[in-house]
């Protein structure tokens, strides 16, 4: 297994670079249901994942698989709207390959976004959680393979994958918004079955708040770069093993939807230049 095709991730990367209209600083990963985050409505651009060479394209309902270009006036965002899976069928290889093409673009900070089930029963849902740690639970890795020197070490430092720096601000952005945060350990595992209620339990002694299909691999990917990361978690259902409720991936784009309008409030104020700076503080 190689870790990653170079020549697949720069043929992406200067396809991209030919047809984008500035440099991108930020670049934010929109989850299930959560489309209408962060200004996809002002895009300047927007490039077709199919049009993108060896850019995976989203078999998932609520992923529109488009990559869009944003410049707020004081914000330069490449927004990637729609992602993709292992249970679909995709490599990590493949699932990593849009975050390493943007990275070479230049963003340098990233927000990654998803829908989850809350694991600890004090949460409420739906509502947003600041990832603060996560546990890959996928049985797999992006890095597996000949390392590539240019993109990062052999063995990257995941101590401090989220960053301190981006969670305080984020914290400081709610509670100007008036918005109630979470915060907890997210934990990624392959799907695309729901989880049983003694894998409740089990995932839960384990130390998640929440759990999800997506994110782990794609973040893993992205520190391996030197990128600054931010996580938040849309909760759409709540996980209780004592009285597991049945439920399905539209009740889950369902409640999505309910949290997208705080979703984006939050993100416009977290990617405003006076809050997102934070530049001199240690990460």
């Amino acid at each position: 297994m190689i870790m990653q095709n170079r020549k697949k991730v720069q043929s992406a990367f200067e396809y991209i670079r030919e047809k984008a209209p500035f440099k991108p600083e930020t670049a934010i990963i929109l989850g299930s249901g959560l489309g209408s985050a962060a200004g996809r409505d002002k895009a300047g651009l927007s490039l077709p994942y199919s049009d993108i060479p060896y850019f995976p394209e989203s078999t998932v309902k609520g992923h529109e698989s488009f990559l869009h270009f944003v410049d707020t006036g004081s914000s330069r965002l490449a927004l990637l709207s729609g992602r993709c899976h292992l249970y679909e069928g995709y490599s990590p290889e493949e699932i990593v390959l849009p975050i390493r093409a943007i990275r070479l673009l230049g963003a340098e900070d990233l927000i990654i976004t998803n829908a989850a089930g809350a694991l600890n029963p004090l949460f409420d849902v739906p509502s947003l959680m600041l990832i603060t740690d996560h546990i890959n639970f996928t049985g797999t890795s992006p890095l597996t393979g000949p390392n590539r020197e240019e993109w990062g070490p052999r063995f990257p430092d995941m101590s401090r994958i989220y960053s301190g720096k981006l969670l305080k601000n984020a914290e400081e952005c709610a509670l100007k918004l008036g918005i109630r945060l979470h915060k907890g350990v997210y934990m990624g595992i392959p799907g695309p079955g729901l989880e049983t209620p003694a894998e409740t339990r089990a995932f839960r002694r384990l130390g998640a708040d929440a759990i999800g299909m997506s994110t782990v691999l794609e973040n893993i990917a992205a520190k391996h770069m030197g990128m600054k990361i931010l996580g938040i978690s849309c909760l759409t259902n709540k996980n209780l093993p004592d009285c597991m409720q049945e439920t399905s991936h539209e009740e889950i784009l369902k409640q999505a939807k309910k949290a997208d309008a705080e979703l984006k409030r939050l993100l416009e104020e977290i990617i405003r230049p006076d809050t997102r700076g934070l530049k001199n503080e240690p990460d």
